[in-house]
């Protein structure tokens, strides 16, 4: 009898463990059923270490994901749709930037809000974009002294 109480004990535990991984995973990972979101469009000239899924972040709180990307062959440039959460109004004279966690962290998108009291709509375009600068070319411009 012993035994099998053991053996209950410690399945009840794995069990509870494997839901406390699935519990944190989805909060981790964004996923949430009932979330809406609303699209918004970007070009940027380099979209490095940013890709489908990316956290689009405003103040440092998450606040969308990165929908889509794709090259436009006639600019060059990264067309890219964010997911905005709804009911995060962005002001309409917001700037959208590739910015990076560290020397060692990864990219995110990071909204920087304006001062307008209108508001981007699902589907506007936010023309104020900045994208993202290559480490590696900023030292090696610092190494060779380039003032470039």
């Amino acid at each position: 009898m012993s035994e099998n109480t053991t053996e209950v004990i410690v399945g009840a535990g794995v069990l509870a463990a494997a839901i406390g991984f699935v519990i944190y995973a989805s909060q981790v990972s964004g996923f949430t059923g009932t979330a809406t979101t609303y699209p918004l469009e970007a070009s940027f000239r380099s979209l490095e270490g940013v890709s489908v899924g990316t956290d689009v972040r405003l103040a440092g709180v998450r606040v969308g994901t990165v929908a889509a990307v794709d090259l436009n062959p006639e600019t060059y440039r990264a067309d890219t749709t964010v997911s905005v959460q709804q009911g995060i109004e962005i002001p309409d004279d917001s700037a959208i930037v590739i910015s990076s966690e560290g020397l060692l962290g990864g990219n995110f998108v990071e909204i920087v809000p304006g001062g307008s009291p209108f508001y981007f709509e699902a589907g506007d375009t936010i023309t104020d974009t900045q994208g993202a600068v290559s480490l590696v070319s900023l030292l090696l411009k610092f190494v060779s002294g380039s003032s470039e």
